[in-house]
């Protein structure tokens, strides 16, 4: 499990993978131990739906027990094939993601861009975008994590940014945007912006004025409104988040760019409850404890790469 913790931390360390690849040759019982690992993680629901068939038909490398020199290339193909399925399923979203961005950061990294037209935009820790700039338009579209945008005034040239079916539009404003778990989260400072959210019901286009919010469930559309004071729109650029009426699970993923271990909340009530409140980035793991303690939770450890919260 902690090979599994480290690889799901660092997907893209060629030093780490050769490691764990020796590791694993090492012995049947490595072996063994690591189906077992993954088995485990599966059935706590720790796995996309999207990739349980993978899980599923990845070769078990402990149905035939190793006695001669003929079984090695077998069950080091079967190794191969667990590394090779673990790497789709832990790496793959994140090389998606890199493939498609022009700026991107880190875990714990904030970064300032500055566009041709004079828009400043900071990003959040392990965040990513993709911009375009056309003589008719802006268009900027928040991959993953956070993004506050501060938008060159131009009526010629309206800005748009899209964050997972929701749009914002502005010709030149200041205002925060977020994706966490099924949330988008769009944060006025000040300016107007219209919100266009693909998938409403009810309400498909809004205007958000200063100090008010909105947070969209990408699932259904649902929009929920509320008022924030301005110094605490974006306030991750001063180490902190403020967060009114988000799920558990959504707030975690936000702590999760900026704590070094991977962080999990399996259990799906209490990954859907709501909260409000400012958390310290600068010690998410405190942040996590105050996070889920209001609720009975507890903050479990599993060496220093991976945090699991739970209800018991």
């Amino acid at each position: 499990m902690d090979w599994f913790l480290r690889l799901k931390a660092e997907p893209n360390c060629p030093d780490l993978a050769a490691d764990f690849q020796r590791w694993l040759h090492r012995s049947d019982d490595h072996r063994r131990a690591w189906e077992y690992a993954l088995r485990t993680w599966q059935l706590m629901g720790e796995v996309a739906p999207v990739h349980e068939q993978l899980w599923a038909d990845a070769p078990r490398a402990n149905v035939i027990p190793i006695t001669g020199r003929r079984w090695r290339r077998p069950v080091i193909a079967s190794a191969a094939a667990i590394a090779a399925t673990l790497f789709l399923v832990l790496a793959g979203p994140s090389l998606l993601i890199r493939l498609q961005a022009d700026h991107i950061t880190a875990t714990g990294q904030n970064a300032r861009v500055a566009l041709e037209d004079g828009t400043v935009i900071e990003l959040g820790g392990d965040s990513a975008i993709k911009t375009e700039m056309t003589a008719a338009g802006r268009h900027v579209t928040l991959l993953a994590g956070e993004a506050f945008f501060d938008v060159a005034h131009n009526p010629a040239r309206p800005f748009t940014v899209e964050a997972g079916g929701v749009e914002v539009l502005v010709v030149g404003t200041a205002f925060d945007v977020r994706l966490a778990g099924e949330e988008t989260t769009v944060e006025l400072e000040r300016g107007v912006v219209q919100v266009s959210v693909a998938e409403a019901r009810e309400m498909p286009d809004f205007r958000l004025l200063p100090g008010e919010m909105a947070v969209v469930n990408r699932n259904d559309g649902a929009v929920t409104r509320n008022t924030i004071q301005p110094d605490q729109v974006a306030a991750w650029r001063s180490g902190r988040i403020f967060v009114k009426d988000a799920s558990i699970g959504a707030v975690a993923e936000q702590l999760q760019r900026y704590h070094s271990a991977w962080i999990a909340v399996p259990d799906r009530k209490l990954a859907g409850l709501k909260v409000t409140g400012l958390y310290d980035l600068h010690d998410p793991d405190s942040a996590l404890k105050a996070l889920v303690e209001p609720y009975g939770g507890r903050v479990r450890a599993f060496s220093t790469y991976g945090r699991l919260l739970t209800q018991y």
